[in-house]
């Protein structure tokens, strides 16, 4: 049985998804506040979530983001700056900070974000989703993930 071929002609979606994390993090790091962020994003706009998977066998697989998620990386100035135009343009921003690292529960990780104001926030990433002009404004001055 030959597989389906895949669409070649790019599609360009209405929305972005974008993850900014810190540049200064270890691996391990960067991809667990990934991780975490998308989750946000999921839980928050959950229409941009595609079908789930199946392989030739049946075996089903969850189903993943429907667009791809541009990650990219900045320095704490440049994250604080991105979190504070996402507010200031009303789109929904997810936010990890440096606290949140030493927390084991979603509790205790509200409960760090909660004590601190916005502005100064320990920002270690942070991930927003939004029309693709609006999101590319918020995340200025960060560059691709390596």
């Amino acid at each position: 049985m030959t597989a389906p071929s895949a669409t070649t002609t790019p599609v360009r979606f209405p929305t972005k998804i974008a993850v900014v994390v810190r540049e200064d993090l270890e691996p391990w790091q960067a991809l667990n506040v990934t991780a975490f962020l998308s989750a946000a994003v999921s839980a928050a706009v959950p229409e941009i979530l595609g079908g789930p998977y199946a392989d030739a066998d049946g075996t089903a697989y969850l189903a993943t983001f429907g667009q791809p998620v541009l990650v990219l990386t900045g320095d704490r100035d440049t994250l604080r700056a991105a979190r504070s135009r996402a507010v200031g343009r009303g789109l929904p921003v997810a936010v990890f900070t440096a606290d949140m690292f030493v927390t084991g529960n979603d509790h205790d990780n509200r409960a760090v974000v909660a004590a601190v104001p916005g502005e100064e926030l320990d920002l270690v990433g942070i991930a927003v989703h939004g029309p693709r002009n609006g999101v590319d404004k918020v995340v200025k001055g960060s560059r691709m993930h390596p």
